[in-house]
């Protein structure tokens, strides 16, 4: 079987929101992203970085149980910038979906005002983690401890230069077809499953680049359009020339990518698209 580039990393997510204005400003000023482009109905915005595109779609409703977005998890640099983040939250009193302690990282979520789940995570070192992925946890984070990192009044005015799209989870039709594409197709390595309910595969060794899970309905269609959606997500390959081979092994599984001016574009057993971009 053949394998993905080691150096492949997720890349900019694109989503469908109902109200532009109302989603920058909560990048903005939640997250500390900054728009970096806008324009006819769409903005993108990042942390120096492209890491999310917005699409408007006037009255779109949330895609919640159907297949597509689960979370996108942008991994800001280190720890202090997590606490720095989480003591903005508590400042301004933002509404958290959790906090969990993963063993390969600290993770804190939300939802967007389009109920598109966030994930603002930091990594533990990976000599901490490294060939032990299959001790992933999901424990309570203690916060207090994270909180000692920075002071209780430490100004936070956006999320750290380098911040990145650490990994995109999804929520998918079945587990067992969604590790078929990723792994016999795209060439991801099967980092660890759960009994049919959840599997997690990456590149080069991390933990994961990609999730997938059926936690909120199995057997979901994909999000069809009027909801606020994942539209892609993006799949960064080394070159141009592991782009067109990936995409070469998804044409001979008998589904044909279609062209985009940044690559291509694919979809996995869900309907999900993904595009694969150099």
């Amino acid at each position: 079987m053949e394998t993905i580039a080691p150096a492949t990393r997720m890349g900019a997510v694109e989503l469908t929101v109902a109200d532009l204005d109302r989603s920058v400003e909560f990048y903005e000023r939640v997250l500390g992203l900054r728009a970096l482009e806008r324009e006819d109905g769409r903005a993108s915005v990042g942390a120096g970085s492209e890491l999310l595109r917005l699409v408007e779609e006037p009255g779109a409703r949330s895609a919640r149980g159907h297949a597509g977005l689960f979370h996108f998890a942008l991994l800001v640099p280190e720890r202090a910038d997590l606490a720095r983040w989480l003591a903005h939250v508590a400042r301004e009193r933002i509404p958290l979906s959790g906090a969990s302690d993963h063993f390969v990282s600290e993770a804190i979520y939300l939802r967007d005002p389009d109920d598109h789940g966030i994930e603002v995570y930091r990594d533990r070192p990976r000599e901490h983690w490294e060939g032990q992925v299959r001790r992933m946890t999901t424990l309570p984070l203690d916060l207090d401890d994270l909180l000692s990192e920075v002071a209780a009044d430490a100004p936070f005015e956006a999320l750290a230069p380098g911040t990145a799209m650490g990994h995109v989870h999804l929520s998918v039709a079945d587990v067992d077809e969604t590790v078929a594409f990723y792994r016999d197709v795209l060439g991801f390595e099967l980092m660890v499953s759960f009994a049919g309910q959840a599997a997690f595969l990456s590149a080069g060794g991390y933990h994961h680049h990609v999730g997938a899970n059926v936690w909120e309905s199995l057997g979901a269609p994909p999000a069809p359009a009027g909801t606020a959606r994942l539209r892609h997500a993006s799949v960064v390959l080394p070159d141009a020339a592991e782009r067109d081979r990936v995409a070469g092994r998804v044409a001979a599984s008998g589904q044909e990518p279609a062209p985009h001016s940044e690559g291509v574009l694919v979809r996995d057993p869900s309907g999900i698209a993904l595009l694969l971009t150099a």
